[in-house]
């Protein structure tokens, strides 16, 4: 008796992405590359989430963290702040996030950067302004970022006007010490204050960083990202 062949299946990959649609990391790089620019979408634990149109609450707020970051790096050689940037963080992970903070590659940094010019790899240190996504911020996005790797992680809740401080390894949230002021575990010298990110108070962010940028844990570190790149660029 014969057996009539069937029709291989006909691969489908969808030319656009919904919030729910689950898929891998490969997946939904080469969808989202398609989708028009002013789209913003995340997979996170290989669910698409597609981003609301940011108001003005969170645009107003977005770029004081962003000047702090800013400002530390500019004295900080090795260090790169990137904001709203696709990065390629696990087989079922590619965030946007709005700020973070990456030890560059030939500075010993955990993260590469792609012949196409993406992040792949954990950045050391995330931070997101959550007004509408305040749930995944805080959930789904606390747990991606901790199972890919990056370190420490700050959320800055425009509803409730309040700073969430994790350090992801130890899988643990950190007080805001009494005196406000948030100091990286990380980043040593990137010194925040509460308050003053807030209520986007650029003179009392930037008195608050130049004292961290003063600090003898700040020289140590810059000491040391030296020495790894000197160390690698021997090899």
């Amino acid at each position: 008796m014969s057996t009539i062949p069937r029709p291989s299946p006909t691969f489908y990959e969808p030319t656009e992405l919904h919030n729910g649609d689950r898929m891998t990391q490969e997946e939904f790089h080469r969808v989202y590359e398609k989708m028009p620019e002013h789209v913003k979408a995340e997979l996170i634990g290989g669910i698409v989430y597609v981003a609301s149109p940011l108001g003005l609450p969170h645009g107003r707020t977005d770029p004081a963290l962003i000047s702090v970051m800013f400002m530390y790096c500019g004295r900080t050689p090795g260090v790169e702040v990137c904001s709203n940037t696709t990065v390629k963080l696990g087989r079922k992970s590619e965030p946007q996030p709005d700020t973070f903070l990456r030890v560059l590659p030939e500075y010993g940094g955990q993260s590469r950067t792609t012949d196409d010019e993406y992040v792949e790899g954990a950045p050391e240190l995330v931070a997101e302004v959550a007004h509408s996504s305040r749930s995944i911020d805080l959930g789904a996005k606390r747990t991606d970022y901790a199972r890919n790797g990056v370190r420490e992680y700050i959320v800055l809740s425009v509803v409730d006007q309040k700073v969430f401080w994790f350090d992801l390894p130890q899988d643990r949230e950190l007080p805001i010490p009494e005196d406000g002021i948030l100091r990286s575990l990380t980043f040593p010298g990137l010194w925040i204050d509460v308050q003053g990110l807030l209520s986007r108070d650029a003179a009392r962010l930037m008195t608050t960083l130049e004292k961290g940028l003063a600090s003898p844990e700040h020289a140590a570190f810059v000491s040391k990202l030296e020495e790894d790149r000197q160390r690698l660029a021997a090899k």
